[in-house]
């Protein structure tokens, strides 16, 4: 009986560990921890992978929200744009980085968790036919879900994609 109640507490241990969102190797994935890029990084990357980008006001400042920065950008969402990119084939323009006026929130644009991508049909007919339809946002947005967890939203003009991790890079 003491063996059994060893190895009960070792599971219940174990668990804590490895579960998602808890335990110390869940560090990695919270807000806090993630690695932060410049937007010169962040270009430089999206550049190298074929992904473009564009602004209303054809500028990268953080404070103009008619900008498309990429400044404090964690490197696994540039990482997951450049999964996207490599999985799906499709072309990809980022239209909204990190730059001021989205949503605020711990996964959010100015956190460094989301990108805007221009609608394109490859990029639709991917999202729905690889990824799992997870229902509404409470905006009303449409949703999928990768196989890696990472959420895309139908804005109507362009999909909001929240990377919680590079996608499988």
């Amino acid at each position: 009986m003491k063996l059994r109640s060893v190895l009960t507490a070792f599971a219940l241990v174990l668990g804590a560990l490895f579960a998602p969102g808890v335990g110390v190797l869940a560090g990695a994935t919270e807000a806090h921890a993630a690695t932060k890029i410049s937007h010169a990084t962040a270009a430089s990357m999206f550049r190298a992978s074929g992904i473009t980008w564009s602004s209303s006001g054809g500028c990268s400042d953080r404070n103009n929200p008619t900008c498309t920065s990429f400044d404090q950008l964690n490197r696994a969402t540039a990482q997951g744009a450049q999964t996207l990119k490599s999985a799906s084939g499709c072309g990809l323009n980022i239209t909204g980085g990190t730059e001021t006026g989205h949503a605020s929130g711990t996964y959010s644009h100015g956190n460094g968790y989301k990108l805007d991508f221009g609608k394109a049909t490859c990029l639709t007919n991917y999202v729905k036919n690889t990824f799992t339809y997870i229902g509404v946002r409470g905006d009303g947005a449409p949703q999928w879900q990768s196989g890696a967890g990472n959420v895309y939203a139908d804005e109507g003009n362009h999909w909001d994609v929240t990377f919680y991790n590079c996608g499988g890079c």
